[in-house]
């Protein structure tokens, strides 16, 4: 069989009936080797180590933007990688169980029962792994009527009866049957981290016996895992005593009138028990598996399939292990090199003018060469490709004239240029007193528009995928880009190849941006839409150091309070940061009922607690929770003092390349993660106020612009009616829903109709809006489908949008930014139902981030040409903050309003509430 990329199934269990006897045994004598190289076979046990993987790593902090679980697909993933590494196997497969009954079920029905319910979060993830394990070309095997651990054994002993070396990861102990002096397991004590090496004197020093019959005394001392009771009162020492004074379990059952005393009667009693147990705990090994072991070879991942996949799944830094794994792949058919043109280092006037003169305006890539300082980094040079000629320029080797000539060609508009990450070339030249202008083109923002699922848009990485061009990381490369690896005192080398794969890359994305609509976007919105980001993060916001002091001493002391109250309720001092600590006095000492079922015990984080003292309203737990709130909030204004610079002023960085929907994000610090509506959230923003010389700060913002957008877009008359009358529309929806008068709607019925209409921006489920509102599915469905019955155009409209994209195998928004998902066809059905969840929102949510940057371009565009000092600080979510001069008040709010109002032309108004103030608090609304 050629393909070792596919899941193999059998549906015939009768080919192996009969190997009931066919135990460990058959693994003892393996062929001796003719050759000094051994083959390696590494084979997993799926299913076991996907839940090890589950249990290890929390659900909560693994899920996609669409809210598909992934912390067992990621921790799986991980260990494979780990195992790949170290233990460097020349063949490798994955078995997996099925859903459907094995022969084991059939003759003890009761088998495996004991086992709780598998974990909602769980469900989806070992479809997920599978199409990993495709993805990085090692097989997948299971076999109706069987385990998993049959197949396992199978392989095991057929790759020892070869002379080769086998490793079997699993986590469950019927393995150890299997060990020999081929044989050994790989058994994991912690997670998929600390999976130490069981060979045959491990098994013995614990078990006491050998491992050919370790399942004799798993017969005799049962496997609660299995719902396999053992003999009462008979452990492990006992079992082995009898397994060796009469060498085996067939030996003591020819003796059991031997064996006196309590236990020897709890024997006898239970010997048939004993006698079921071996026949389902014994692996069997001669399974009729449809694959060799030869097709089983370790195989270089499929580099594009792993790239979507991941970037589906969101695993960035996996990807980067597990390519540093495999190396640099070699190009299947030998092509023509891509070298960058031979460079001239220039620092002359003359001798610049005349370089300049000679491109001919032609398109240049710019890539600047930077130096680290205590303070950052600095820009120490720049290199500028052509497709004919490459120059580098060193900045502190320039005269007056020569630093013109490079500044004039830097801002002059009809120069065009390519910049990989334009955002950080502008700030770095800035600071050297350049300005950078005549961009035509940003290969990140490109890459981006293009593939806006891609978890990297490094110029090393869209280099590899794109163009096969192998770059490496240099500091002299400024915003994050990558240059080619060479000596570390020349930076004129890396930083033209950096240039050339620059403008490579821009040739390679032109014509996929016009086929994919994405031109106009490019050079309309984002492109200039960085220029203006530059300038805002140069500009900051300024901020009162001393508030945020006092915000830190105010937290720390509720910290100390909400601790020592906490202390005093339970009578002791423990670790508050600690789960254990947490589980023996929650559950043991104060007996509260138990939470979500978890590796380590119950579950101790926000949500539980969140539920527990819902239910229970405990004292402790409300200082706890107190305590971790304001441990938080001391956090967010540690992290806003680290960052203040010594103008006085936060300068966060904005990205447009991470959220797939076209959301701006905020990154160090991350303003947008400052809490809005608590009291304390509302205390943080008291520190961020007007700098000196201007008059106040105003923010304004869009009023429930996603539901603006839904009504439009849907068509939908009731939700355009409340619009047009300025109604209210949460109470609106309700009254609908709920067949109330709107005055009648209460605050729960309105917190029940906003998340849910959110929600369905969000795709979100019916289990998932009952998890949000502590409520029934049934409840959920039931609130949803109400929403749908009065507001049929919303559900149709939904509907139509995953079908249509279906066919087109992307979504657009209201400005015609794409967003592929071509697993809307998967015949994986978490794949599937990942980009239908995708499908929902990308539409509303990238309209939204569109006309919020459509504003930002014409609120800089009017208050530039008017020639007003007032600026642009922030944009968070759906808001922007501004810096107003003296006397620029109203003439500013005015051009705020109507770039707002007018960047979109909806079916419904586009309401802006606007609000001064001398501080970010103040100036809400």
């Amino acid at each position: 069989m050629s393909q070792t990329n596919q899941t193999v199934q059998i549906d015939d269990p009768t080919s192996a009936q009969g190997s009931a006897g066919a135990a460990a045994e058959t693994a003892a004598a393996p062929a001796p080797l003719d050759t000094l190289e051994r083959s390696r076979l590494l084979v997993v046990d799926g299913h076991s180590m996907a839940f090890r993987a589950f249990y290890a790593l929390p659900a909560e902090n693994f899920s996609t933007d669409t809210g598909q679980h992934t912390n067992a697909v990621y921790g799986f993933t991980a260990m494979l990688i780990n195992l790949l590494r170290d233990q460097k196997p020349t063949h490798v497969a994955v078995a997996f169980d099925l859903d459907t009954p094995t022969f084991r079920d059939t003759e003890y029905s009761e088998y495996k029962g004991g086992r709780s319910r598998t974990p909602e979060e769980f469900h989806g993830q070992i479809d997920l792994i599978i199409k990993v394990l495709e993805a990085m070309r090692i097989p997948t095997l299971s076999m109706e009527g069987f385990e998993a651990d049959d197949v396992l054994a199978t392989l095991a002993v057929d790759a020892a009866n070869r002379g080769w070396d086998v490793q079997v990861v699993s986590g469950d102990r019927d393995v150890f049957q299997l060990v020999n002096d081929r044989v050994t397991v790989l058994y994991p004590k912690q997670g998929v981290t600390n999976i130490p090496q069981m060979d045959a004197k491990a098994v013995e020093e614990k078990y006491f016996v050998p491992p050919h019959l370790y399942s004799d005394l798993a017969a005799l001392v049962g496997e609660t895992a299995d719902n396999l009771p053992g003999v009462p009162g008979v452990g492990p020492k006992t079992a082995a005593k009898w397994i060796l004074k009469y060498g085996g379990l067939d030996g003591i059952l020819e003796n059991l009138d031997s064996i006196g005393g309590k236990v020897g009667g709890a024997l006898r009693e239970n010997i048939e028990n004993v006698k079921r147990n071996r026949r389902l705990n014994r692996l069997l090994t001669d399974l009729e598996l449809p694959v060799n072991l030869e097709a089983m070879a370790a195989q270089r991942p499929d580099r594009d399939t792993v790239e979507d996949l991941f970037d589906a799944l969101q695993f960035n830094v996996l990807r980067k292990r597990l390519f540093d794994l495999f190396g640099e792949e070699e190009p299947d058919v030998p092509g023509q090199e891509m070298a960058p043109p031979e460079h001239q280092v220039l620092t002359d006037a003359a001798e610049l003018k005349g370089w300049f003169n000679g491109t001919n305006q032609a398109t240049a890539a710019v890539q600047v060469v930077t130096r680290a300082t205590s303070g950052g980094e600095e820009a120490v040079g720049v290199a500028l490709v052509t497709d004919t000629a490459a120059i580098y320029v060193p900045f502190e080797e320039l005269d007056a004239d020569a630093e013109r000539v490079v500044g004039d060609w830097l801002q002059d508009l009809h120069a065009p240029k390519v910049v990989h990450d334009f955002k950080a070339a502008y700030k770095l030249l800035s600071a050297r007193g350049f300005t950078l202008a005549g961009e035509v083109d940003d290969t990140a923002i490109s890459g981006y528009l293009i593939q806006p699922d891609r978890r990297s848009y490094e110029l090393a990485d869209l280099s590899q995928v794109h163009l096969k061009l192998t770059l490496a990381t240099s500091t002299a490369a400024a915003g994050g880009q990558q240059a080619l690896a060479l000596e570390e005192e020349d930076v004129a080398t890396p930083a033209v190849a950096a240039a050339f794969a620059a403008l490579e890359l821009s040739r390679h994305f032109a014509g996929q941006l016009v086929e994919r609509g994405a031109n106009q976007l490019l050079a309309g919105l984002e492109l200039p839409l960085s220029e203006v980001l530059a300038r805002m993060e140069l500009t900051g916001i300024s901020v009162a150091v001393d508030g945020l002091d006092r915000l830190y001493d105010d937290f720390s002391a509720t910290m100390a309070n909400t601790s020592a109250e906490a202390f005093r309720i339970i009578g002791k001092e423990i670790n508050l940061g600690s789960p254990k600590q947490l589980q023996a006095v929650l559950f043991d000492e104060l007996a509260l009922p138990k939470t979500k079922k978890i590796k380590t015990g119950y579950s101790t984080d926000a949500d539980a607690l969140t539920d527990l003292i819902v239910k229970t309203g405990h004292p402790f737990l409300e200082q706890l929770l107190a305590h971790r709130d304001a441990s938080k909030l001391r956090q967010t204004v540690e992290g806003l003092r680290k960052s203040v610079a010594d103008d006085g002023r936060i300068h966060t960085t904005y990205v447009q390349t991470i959220a797939a929907t076209g959301r701006l994000s905020s990154m160090n610090p991350n303003l947008q993660n400052i809490p809005i509506r608590s009291d304390e959230g509302r205390r943080i923003r008291e520190a961020f106020v007007v700098g000196p010389g201007y008059e106040c700060l105003m923010t304004a913002d869009y009023s429930q612009i996603e539901m603006r957008i839904m009504a439009h877009l849907s068509g939908d008359e009731g939700l355009i009616q409340a619009f047009r009358e300025g109604e209210d529309l949460h109470r609106f929806v309700g009254s609908s829903i709920f067949h109330v008068a709107p005055e009648d709607v209460t605050t729960a019925m309105r917190s029940k109709v906003k998340a849910m209409s959110y929600g369905l921006v969000y795709g979100l489920s019916s289990f998932g809006l009952s998890k949000q509102l502590a409520i029934s599915v049934d409840e959920a469905r039931t609130l949803m489908g109400d929403y749908f019955d009065r507001f049929g155009a919303v559900r149709d409209y939904l509907r139509g949008i995953v079908e249509q994209a279906r066919k087109d195998g992307f979504t657009s928004t209201i400005e015609g930014r794409r967003r592929y998902l071509p697993d809307l066809s998967s015949d994986n059905r978490q794949l599937r139902e990942m980009a239908e969840r995708a499908a929902l929102n990308a539409p509303i949510q990238g309209s939204a981030a569109d006309i919020i940057k459509k504003a930002m371009l014409g609120v800089d565009d009017q208050l530039r040409s008017r020639g007003l000092v007032s600026r642009m600080l922030l944009q968070v979510h759906d808001e922007l903050v501004l810096e107003v001069a003296p006397g620029e008040r109203e003439e500013v709010e005015r051009i705020v309003r109507t770039e707002m109002a007018g960047a979109a032309d909806l079916s419904v108004p586009l309401d802006v509430s606007v609000g001064t103030g001398t501080s970010w608090h103040e100036a809400a609304h």
